[in-house]
């Protein structure tokens, strides 16, 4: 049965529906004005609203607007004794389910109620299933005969049968969403939604109103209220992607709802319970960070119950193959091209790469020699010229080849140089573009800016 909210300013008609609907089996909230209907629209889990069309102290509309705002996929039935056709049509226009005239008979009621209910429900199970089709897919893309794979994927498999917080690392490229699609879609939440967010990606002034949501007015542009990405994924799963780019403050606050289970919207009143499953990821070490105080060690404890780590793709070369066929199949159909294959010594050169940027590097790779290929099998001029040198940008120096000067040297001025070195090779590469340059460094945008600045403030 549903919880439904009821609001109206006649104490003695509001009981008597809340009477009525519980008599069905339903669970009932009961608001006397649109202000305290707002909050328990806000604090509870609600699949139906009933209101009046005119409260004390705004209208059932503008109420009626501000739910859908929190909950667009969930049902709203508006009653007045003022009916005319124009209201009706307002009210239909305004997402209201039906319109019930008072006085109404009680069969009216129960039966406007189970046709909101079933619409609501059947509008939900279709989101539902959009976003399952696109996780299987994307769970399909998981390629790998690798031990170390196989390991990986084992693990997911047996952390998915429970609710515990994973904890996936790995560098960039390697497929941590992908993993973390992949518990999803194995776990009993595969009917919720899967709700990511790069944490990277988000200024670092909105990160708490995208992770907990905010109050209307509670800054400049927020003009209403939005519930945010904890109470989006409600029965679902929550993937946080570059955790370890969160500042300080909000790790206090993800820590509480991490721990409790509750959420607090910025410029709200009170707390609401959400029903999440978290995933995070990050290419960071997590207790170097802890150790040098940018990462709360009380938070890691509570998101890395299970350790995920997926190896970078030169530890398992054994897994190109695969990877390059599948990437040449769903990049010749996507443009509609009958490229069909790879070269042997395409392959070799594909085998020979360090590849930096891991299986999304190789995806990249592979989408342009397709794109460059005519007909046939992707060729050696297909290939960029790194990839047929076999040179990569991103290829570790062996301690071997350095040699350290007979009068010693200073090591700190010696990589201070190095990174400034790097970090303007790569900007050049790239064109100026620091994303981008980070990307190519393996480091996240905020970690490549902060260098920078402590490079050009020397």
């Amino acid at each position: 049965m549903a919880e439904i909210l009821v609001c109206d300013d006649e104490t003695n008609l509001r009981e008597l529906l809340c009477l009525a609907l519980e008599g069905h089996g339903h669970r009932t909230l009961a608001a006397a004005n649109g202000a305290e209907a707002l909050r328990l629209l806000e604090q509870s889990a609600w699949e139906l609203l009933i209101t009046d069309l005119r409260l004390p102290d705004m209208s059932g509309l503008d109420l009626l607007r501000r739910a859908k705002e929190l909950a667009p996929d969930r049902p709203a039935l508006l009653m007045t004794a003022f009916a005319s056709a124009a209201t009706a049509v307002t009210a239909m226009k305004e997402g209201a389910f039906d319109y019930l005239e008072k006085p109404f008979v009680m069969e009216e009621l129960h039966l406007a109620v189970a046709r909101a209910l079933e619409q609501g429900a059947l509008q939900r199970e279709n989101i539902r299933l959009r976003q399952a089709v696109g996780e299987r897919v994307s769970a399909e893309e998981i390629i790998g005969i690798s031990v170390a794979m196989r390991r990986v994927l084992e693990l997911a498999r047996r952390a998915a049968r429970t609710d515990a917080s994973v904890l996936i690392t790995g560098e960039s490229g390697t497929g941590k969403e992908l993993v973390a699609r992949f518990i999803h879609n194995c776990s009993v939440r595969v009917k919720g939604p899967f709700v990511a967010v790069n944490c990277a990606a988000v200024p670092e002034g909105l990160i708490e109103s995208e992770l907990f949501g905010h109050a209307r007015g509670a800054f400049t542009g927020a003009v209403a209220n939005r519930p945010g990405l904890f109470v989006e994924a409600e029965h679902g799963t929550l993937f946080l992607d570059e955790i370890g780019e969160t500042p300080m403050p909000v790790q206090a606050k993800l820590l509480r709802a991490v721990q409790e289970r509750l959420v607090r919207p910025v410029g709200g009143v009170g707390e609401r319970a959400v029903d999440v499953r978290l995933l995070a990821a990050t290419n960071r070490d997590l207790r170097e960070e802890t150790a040098s105080g940018r990462f709360r060690e009380d938070l890691l404890y509570r998101i890395n119950v299970v350790h995920l780590h997926l190896p970078p793709l030169r530890e398992r070369r054994e897994d190109i193959p695969l990877l390059a066929a599948r990437f040449v199949e769903c990049h010749a159909r996507k443009y509609g091209l009958g490229i069909h294959g790879i070269a042997p010594e395409v392959m070799d050169c594909l085998l020979r790469y360090h590849f930096p940027g891991n299986v999304r590097e190789l995806s990249n790779v592979v989408e342009g020699a397709v794109a460059l290929t005519v007909e046939g099998r992707v060729e050696m001029e297909a290939l960029p010229e790194a990839v047929r040198c076999g040179q990569s940008a991103g290829t570790p120096v062996v301690a071997g080849e350095f040699r350290l000067p007979e009068g010693g040297l200073d090591l700190e001025a010696h990589l201070a140089a190095l990174e400034a070195s790097a970090m303007d090779q790569a900007l050049e590469a790239c064109q100026g573009s620091k994303t981008r340059a980070a990307e190519l460094l393996g480091m996240s945008f905020r970690t490549f800016r902060y260098r920078m600045g402590k490079l050009v403030g020397r």
